[in-house]
């Protein structure tokens, strides 16, 4: 034998031939390529690599078939991913079955497929456990308590309760008598639970309908983490009774032990040294990337540990991720570098292989036997939701809020699967009741999200809020302000138009009440799947203050507040939150709050010498979800600092000047003026603009109040030096341009309503133009690139009315 022969790979037996030659010693990892001696094309998928890649293709483009179709009707990906699954298992194309005949007896072929999948649930169990709002989900009241467990056990008794049924009539060739109800149990205690993952994954699915940062998603939340625990121990309750009863009672205890060591492993080593890792990571620098691959496999080690003590595999990956600090620094560099593998590769494949195990013609064959088992799953369906749903009345949540939530906590995900497929494997499940289950988890997964969908309305819970506006704001009453600060060029333009906002208490202004402000910064977030809340005092956590951002945000507001000591009082907040969830979390701030106007900035940066740099379209877009939706009056502050440098209290003037059109929105405008006219600094300027067509008083309610209004302003300051009202006469969009750009040069702030009314003043030519249309015609003028003057501008729009009750603010 030559030495080229000598080097040749031995030739691949035929398929017909295996069952006498196939042996551990022909399992290769990867083909010779090119240089392959075929002797028949089959000999490629004889190797592990070449197999699974030509496995992963296959489920692939199965996947991408089936979702061409269900997404036009709205049904999430992953029940793609199981569709894929079952059309590829026994039922059909059989592909675990065709890789298990290419490869060695002794390591099937699916091995390598099986351990991919594996991975992927770990990988993606881990990260659903990152990115979980721990401060939600562990913020668990008296409500959360009493919904989740008295719906378990609601659940978990009637399911039981039927567990002995019919137990004579069952075929002993289906299922011996002794483990029947066994399988009983096993649907009812799954039937029972919601795990945290699975909410995490549902919210994914309805993230466009912004439900994570609601009132609503925080408590299904909390439920879900609730629900956790009584899960954790469930779980360890019914494998140790199972273990004692049926292996032995050595085995039982050690299980027991094992589990409570890994549990005490993560609360004492992973979760501080995950902290510590987040503590010690510079602001603004990425986590070493030792850190991310130790993290990854203290993970992958934390789910191997359980499966050799008879528990869940996934049950580790899921303590290790809770215990990871969600969001900035680590918790959104994991996500960063693993989440695109991990959602578009890894779990699509772990699904589709899990759900190949079924067999749908076991469910046919078998349909007699499974008949009660099915009866059970609806019965304790239908129990579940009620259990959630009379609690959530009790606990005087609105109906509708009541059947959303029953609705999302009857889910099904990814971890039922992980559940089922365990019992299976167990044989605690058979495979017509598995596959019947897998159906369930499928249809579930379909229909559930839909349903919500449509039940669903982000902007009903302002509907029947109380008025919360300046005009309607008595003046012995405290007016409350939520600021939103993006980045650290809004600190200075927010101080300086509430410096404008108060003022010392005096004789003319002894009864008013007090300037109430909150100050919102908000982080881009990348990382996490829910927003994060987090108040700044002084059980503030000692990291949060090492952001020099928010240090800076902190004293400035601080030292505001000591200058206004008596008027004022200052509360400081942080959000984290996803560029489109941005305007939910400013609302739901403005809603607790009780706030009469939020403050946010126009996104438009100049330098300091007044000359335009950029826009940020993100911030843009948050004000326009936040003029749709606001529950008070907004108020959209264009800075360019003033002339004068007005950083403290001194003694220079500033002019500030109104705009009036008409409309409601104009109205507003002039009563936050009126407020500022308080302040001894503020010199005021009121000018009207006229079309010179007077409309008919007698049919235009809004024309009447607003002669009100502006006759009521000039009584009220007819006698005060620092205030003036005129009236212009313009015709025409050149001729307001010109007279907007004529009070700009005279006025450092000017304040002016974002919408009028049309029929008052012609501005043909102008709304064409314009470069900010959140900010309306004349905002947009005086935010202008153009114009050379430096003018702040703060365009204000009322609380819309969207059938509010007529309750003025107290």
């Amino acid at each position: 034998m030559n030495d080229s022969s000598a080097l040749a790979p031995a030739a691949w037996p035929s398929l017909e031939e295996a069952e006498l030659c196939y042996g551990a010693a022909f399992f290769n990892i990867s083909s010779n390529g090119i240089f392959e001696q075929y002797e028949t094309p089959s000999v490629m998928f004889g190797y592990a690599l070449p197999l699974l890649e030509m496995q992963i293709m296959i489920i692939f483009i199965c996947i991408v078939l089936c979702n061409l179709f269900l997404k036009c009707i709205g049904i999430p990906q992953f029940v793609s991913h199981m569709l894929a699954g079952f059309v590829l298992g026994p039922q059909l194309i059989d592909l675990r079955e065709f890789s298990k005949d290419r490869l060695s007896l002794d390591v099937p072929g699916h091995v390598a497929l099986d351990g991919v999948a594996r991975l992927g649930l770990v990988m993606f169990t881990f990260l659903m456990g990152v990115k979980t709002n721990k401060r939600a989900a562990f913020h668990i009241g008296k409500r959360t308590v009493w919904i989740a467990v008295s719906s378990f056990l609601v659940t978990m008794i009637s399911g039981l309760a039927f567990r002995n049924f019919r137990l004579d009539k069952i075929d002993p060739h289906y299922m011996s008598l002794r483990l029947a109800p066994t399988e009983r149990t096993v649907i009812v205690s799954v039937q029972a639970l919601t795990l945290l993952p699975v909410v995490t994954h549902l919210f994914f699915f309805l993230k466009y309908l912004k439900i994570p940062n609601s009132e609503l998603g925080r408590l299904a939340i909390s439920i879900a983490a609730v629900n956790d625990f009584v899960a954790f121990f469930s779980l360890l309750a019914m494998t140790y009774i199972g273990t004692y009863r049926y292996i032995s009672p050595r085995t039982a205890n050690r299980d027991l032990l094992a589990t409570i060591v890994l549990v005490l492993v993560i609360l004492l080593i992973v979760k501080p040294a995950a902290q510590w890792i987040a503590d010690n990571t510079p602001e603004g620098n990425p986590v070493r990337k030792i850190y991310l691959y130790a993290t990854i496999m203290t993970a992958i080690a934390a789910s191997i540990y359980p499966s050799v003590f008879n528990q869940i595999h996934v049950l580790g990956a899921l303590l290790v991720g809770l215990s990871i600090p969600d969001g900035p620094p680590l918790g959104s560099a994991l996500e960063a570098k693993f989440e695109s593998l991990v959602a578009n590769v890894l779990f699509p494949i772990s699904i589709a292989v899990m759900t190949m195990k079924g067999d749908v013609l076991k469910v046919v064959i078998e349909f007699d036997d499974i008949t009660f088992n099915i009866l059970l799953l609806g019965f304790t369906l239908v129990v579940k939701w009620i259990g959630y749903f009379v609690p959530c009345l009790i606990f005087k949540l609105p109906t509708r809020e009541s059947v959303i939530l029953a609705t999302m906590m009857n889910y099904k995900g990814f971890v039922d699967l992980c559940f089922f497929e365990a019992a299976e494997k167990k044989m605690n499940l058979s495979k017509a009741t598995y596959t019947f289950l897998m159906l369930y988890v499928l249809l579930n997964a379909g229909i559930l999200p839909t349903i919500v969908k449509a039940l669903y309305d982000p902007k009903r819970k302002y509907i029947g809020y109380v008025k919360r506006n300046v005009m309607h704001l008595k003046s012995t009453s405290d007016f409350k302000i939520l600021t939103c600060l993006h980045k650290p060029d809004n600190i200075s333009g927010s101080i300086s138009l509430l410096q404008l906002l108060s003022s010392p208490l005096n004789n003319e202004t002894k009864d008013r009440g007090l300037i109430v402000i909150t100050a919102l910064h908000l982080v881009k977030l990348a990382g996490r799947t829910f927003p994060i809340l987090i108040p700044h005092d002084k059980r503030s956590k000692l990291r949060l203050l090492k952001n020099s951002y928010i240090q800076t945000m902190m004293l400035a507001f601080t030292e505001f507040q000591q200058e206004n000591l008596a008027s004022t009082t200052v509360n400081s907040f942080t959000a984290y939150s996803h560029e489109n969830l941005m305007d939910q979390d400013i609302c739901n701030l403005a809603l607790d709050h009780l706030t009469s106007m939020i403050i946010v900035p126009s996104g438009r940066k100049w330098s300091h010498d007044g000359l335009y740099e950029s826009d940020d379209y993100m911030i843009r877009q948050v004000n326009a979800c936040l003029l749709d939706r606001a529950p008070c009056s907004i108020g959209v502050l264009n800075h360019r600092g003033y002339r004068k440098s007005n950083k403290k209290r001194t003694t220079n003037t500033i002019n500030v000047g109104v705009i009036f059109i008409g409309g409601k929105d104009d109205r507003e405008a002039v009563s936050l003026a009126k407020w500022m006219r308080q302040n001894s600094r503020v010199r005021l300027t009121v000018t009207r603009f006229l079309s010179g067509q007077e409309p008919d008083k007698s049919k235009n309610w809004d024309y009447l109040v607003d002669d009100e209004i502006l006759n009521d302003l000039k009584n009220t300051y007819s006698t005060v030096e620092s205030f003036v009202y005129t009236e212009k006469l313009v015709e025409g969009g050149p001729a307001v341009a010109t007279a907007v750009r004529f009070l700009a040069d005279g006025n450092d702030l000017m304040i002016v309503g974002r919408d009028h009314e049309a029929h008052l003043i012609d501005f043909s030519g102008l709304e064409e133009w314009m470069e900010l249309p959140e900010l309306g015609v004349i905002g947009d003028l005086l935010a202008s690139k153009d114009l050379r003057t430096r003018v702040s501008v703060l365009v204000v729009q009322q609380q819309q009315q969207r059938g509010y009750i007529s309750v003025t603010c107290q």
